[in-house]
């Protein structure tokens, strides 16, 4: 509940600081909205991504178009 985080947020905190990820939920299905990481592991995360290849079968197989090939704006949009 958003009473409880906010009732608890100084431990939070404190958690996150230690290395825990937290799952933040909400309704009274507390479906799960967010997760805080420690900012350490967020940042390498995102360094990661920066160098990672686009899909598992990246170099693998080529796409080639031929010149009469159309595919319009709208078409592409409406897939």
């Amino acid at each position: 509940m958003v009473a409880d985080f906010k009732a608890q947020f100084s431990d939070v905190l404190d958690r996150v600081r230690s290395g825990e990820e937290v799952v933040l939920g909400f309704g009274r299905k507390r479906e799960k909205i967010a997760v805080l990481v420690p900012y350490d592991k967020y940042r390498k995360a995102m360094a990661k991504g920066k160098n990672r290849r686009s899909g598992s079968l990246a170099g693998r197989g080529e796409v080639i178009f031929t010149e009469n090939f159309k595919f319009t704006t709208e078409e592409f949009l409406n897939l």
